[in-house]
């Protein structure tokens, strides 16, 4: 019985211990998706609506690496800039993170953008475009994946170009931007 009490208490402890409570941007979607200055989108590739069968090897290879697209905006206005300020703080806090290797940034001072990812070079396993404006608010993408690397991005953004998207799936984002 003390065994099954102790092994029972380690375990707890182990689990409360191994629960990482610092900010993640996962975390960060979960807490903010249904707050109602936000919108989130998931995004699947079949958004790019694509003929896989003309698509070089090169481009499949591109978009097999690709599994979604997480979508998280901000829409700002003049009453909620104090919101605005405090949310963007946080996620650029998050994207200070180590694991998150920033590849570019543009902009300046307040308004810009920031490309960055997880992963080492030749396996990155999520893109994060964080772009914002005081004006408009902010959005951070997710591009999740497996095995990618800066040349898939490339890849896919040609692929884009040439794909007939699904805005069907884009709608919920739309509609935020027009408000």
């Amino acid at each position: 019985m003390k065994a099954t009490v102790f092994i029972s208490t380690l375990f707890f402890l182990l689990t409360l211990v191994s629960c990482n409570s610092e900010p993640t941007l996962q975390k960060y979607f979960v807490e903010n998706s249904e707050k109602k200055d936000f919108i989130a989108l998931d995004v699947s590739p079949n958004i790019l609506n694509v003929d896989k069968t003309k698509l070089s090897a090169e481009q499949n290879e591109a978009l097999n690496s690709f599994d979604k697209m997480n979508i998280l905006a901000f829409k700002a206005d003049k009453n909620n800039q104090a919101e605005f300020e405090t949310e963007r703080t946080k996620v650029k806090a998050i994207l200070k993170d180590s694991k998150y290797q920033e590849l570019m940034k543009f902009g300046s001072g307040k308004d810009g953008a920031s490309v960055s990812y997880v992963g080492s070079d030749d396996n990155i396993k999520e893109f994060v475009i964080f772009a914002n404006r005081k004006e408009n608010g902010f959005a951070v993408v997710r591009v999740l994946g497996e095995d990618m690397n800066p040349n898939n991005i490339m890849t896919l953004m040609s692929i884009l170009q040439k794909s007939k998207i699904d805005m069907e799936q884009l709608k919920p984002l739309q509609e935020l931007l027009k408000k």
